[in-house]
């Protein structure tokens, strides 16, 4: 078995808004629908069953008109801590593990983004095919939407 360490890539961020506001961004469906997917891009969600075993499917259409599919199943679920699913974004990735770990920081939120690759290799070509680029446009995204809700 592989490093782990070595089969995963990570975003951090701290949000400037409460740990419940971004925890509810993150998990209910018409929030998603909004910042979900890169920059230009729309998304609809199709299937959003939020509980360990629960399955979500997320449709997203690029400026294009172009359309892929993102979906996977929750393993894991600790309210206002940590969400992990399984995650396939075909046909660029398939099969990886999505880590989101959040953490109060005053009135701020930290957040962490593991994305947990089945080999180092495989890790290294979605690095290379743009992996911190989609993502952090992706939570740039999250973040304009969160600090509008603020407002």
């Amino acid at each position: 078995m592989n490093n782990l360490n070595n089969r995963t890539l990570t975003l951090k961020r701290t949000f400037n808004a409460p740990l419940q506001l971004v925890w509810e961004a993150w998990t209910q469906p018409e929030h998603i629908a909004l910042w979900w997917g890169p920059k230009g891009m729309q998304t609809k969600v199709i299937k959003h069953d939020f509980k360990v075993g629960g399955q979500w499917k997320y449709a997203m259409t690029m400026p294009d008109g172009g359309e892929f599919i993102a979906d996977g199943v929750y393993s894991e679920i600790i309210e206002f801590v940590k969400i992990v699913t399984s995650a396939n974004f075909k046909p660029m990735t398939e099969n990886v593990e999505l880590q989101a770990l959040f953490e109060v920081n005053g009135d701020k939120t930290n957040f962490t983004f593991n994305v947990v690759h089945a080999t180092e290799e495989y890790c290294k070509q979605q690095e290379k095919m743009g992996f911190y680029n989609g993502w952090g446009s992706t939570f740039d995204r999250l973040d304009t939407y969160i600090n509008a809700l603020i407002k």
